[in-house]
Parts: C-alpha cells; sequence; structure tokens
C-alpha cells in the first residue's frame, strides 16, 4: 500500500492544491522493465464534508485498509467549504475540478483505468451532495456514486431571505456557494433537475448508491432524494440504519458502498 500526498497546480481553482492518494500496490509483481503486471485499479474519488479537509477520510476511517482489502485507489481531495461547486466570479471550479481536472491527472500520474466502468465518486455529508452533484454532471467520467448522509440541502436555501441563518450558516454564505438562491432549483446544483435533464437526453446516469443513519439530521432530505430516484426509475441502492452524522456510520457504510461498486463490473 502506497499513502501519497501530491500537490500540484489546479488551473481550475488557480492554486496549488494538495489531495492524498491510496495505490494497493503491495504484493503486485514487477518485471524486469520495471512495468506492473496487473491490469490498472478501478478508482474512487472521495470527498470530505463540512468544515473538512483531505485528511478526513484517513483519520475517521479504515479507508486504507480498505483501499488494500479491495484492491481500490482512492483519491481524497478538499473541496473547502464550496460544495464542490464552481465559482464563477472567484474563478474557482471546484465542480470542474474533482469532475474532470482531478481526474484526468491522477490517470496520467498513476495505474488506474480510464475507463468510466471502473471510475466512481463518493463522499459524506457535504461531499454527499458533492458525490451527487458531480456525479451526475460529469456522467460520462463517472459510473457509480455513494453517497453518505449526504447534504442535499438546495430545498432547503432556496428562496430563502436575507435574514436568513441556520445552526450552519447564513444566507450570505449560502448565496456565495450556491449562487442565486431563486434560481437554485432547476439550476444544474439540483440533483432532480439534474436527472431530469439526462433522462432527456437520453444519456447514461450513474448508478447511486446512498446510506444514512436513522437518527441523523439530514434524514429527511435523503428520504426526499430517495421517493424522487423511485419515482424516476433510476437504478439506485438507499439503505437507512440505526446511526447519526458521524464516522462510526460512515465508517461501516463507506466498505458496504465499495463492496457494492466493484461488484457491479
Amino acid at each position: 500500500m502506497a499513502l501519497l500526498q501530491v500537490s500540484f497546480f489546479s488551473n481550475k481553482l488557480k492554486r496549488n492544491v494538495n489531495f492524498n492518494a491510496l495505490i494497493p500496490i503491495d504484493g503486485t509483481e514487477i518485471t524486469e522493465q520495471g512495468r506492473r503486471k496487473a491490469k490498472p485499479f478501478k478508482s474512487l474519488y472521495l470527498l470530505h464534508g463540512y468544515a473538512g479537509h483531505h485528511n478526513d477520510w484517513l483519520w475517521g476511517s479504515r479507508i486504507k485498509e480498505l483501499s488494500s482489502k479491495y484492491n481500490i485507489a482512492v483519491f481524497m481531495p478538499s473541496g473547502e467549504n464550496n460544495f464542490y461547486l464552481d465559482d464563477v466570479d472567484k474563478g474557482e471550479l471546484y465542480g470542474e475540478f474533482i469532475g474532470k481536472e482531478l481526474v484526468d491527472f491522477t490517470r496520467n500520474m498513476f495505474p488506474i483505468s480510464d475507463r468510466r466502468e471502473d471510475t466512481f465518486i463518493g463522499g459524506l455529508s457535504m461531499g454527499g451532495y458533492g458525490a451527487i452533484r458531480n456525479g451526475l454532471k460529469y456522467n460520462s467520467t463517472f459510473s457509480r456514486i455513494i453517497a453518505l448522509s449526504s447534504a442535499l440541502i438546495i430545498y432547503n436555501i432556496a428562496g430563502i431571505p436575507e435574514d436568513f441563518k441556520d445552526p450552519v450558516a447564513d444566507y450570505k454564505y449560502y448565496r456565495s456557494v450556491f449562487g442565486d438562491l431563486d434560481q437554485l432549483v432547476g439550476s444544474d446544483k439540483d440533483p432532480e433537475a439534474l436527472i431530469a435533464k439526462l433522462k432527456e437526453k437520453n444519456e447514461k446516469i450513474p448508478e447511486i448508491y446512498m446510506a444514512c443513519g436513522t437518527e441523523d439530521f439530514l434524514l429527511k432530505e435523503n428520504r426526499r432524494y430517495q421517493d424522487f430516484l423511485v419515482k424516476q426509475n433510476i437504478n439506485a441502492t438507499y439503505i437507512e440504519s440505526p446511526g447519526d452524522h458521524d464516522w462510526k456510520f460512515w465508517d461501516e457504510y463507506i466498505e458496504k458502498a465499495i463492496v457494492w461498486a466493484i461488484s457491479k463490473g
């Protein structure tokens, strides 16, 4: 197992960025020419939650062990608190960074497959939303989406007044991240609208795995999206089980989700 922290200049974010990479190279055969005699690894781009960073999954879960156990490369970038969305005004294109630039960079640097069928995106909370949004928006890149305790909050904040404030943030923050909140529903930040657009164009829709704890404060939002997926006949797996918005739940279900992802093809 190789654990690397990589730094490179991102054209989409206009600055140097760091990400962690797990490459399960232990036990692979090396030829005399130094080339690895094995097929390229499947890959998972794994996103952290609000107020987190690229080390969260390493510190909070068994992801290093799981990468080795299931022979899958895992890449963990930082999305800061931007919900993995593009901020055109600032020139910080987190969506394009996650959905294209980081994938292209890692495919050039590491022995991973460039096939859509072998490329997955996942995350927890804010990262669960980011995985759904970018997995759907970049559907030609990702074949499967893993979304744990997803912060599918856009239907809560759409059209909120300027004096709005909740336990997480206020109007100014949501406006800075999501743009015009009166135009949020139906935009490319709306996971329901993204599904509708893909269906309209008859494009491939990534398979989705969702899990949320029954004590999680985001349970209602996850149930809403699950109901929508069922009505739209989308290929999705949805699981509720006892659990809260915490690492105990995420550590359990990231393993179940990885097994689900790699068993599909």
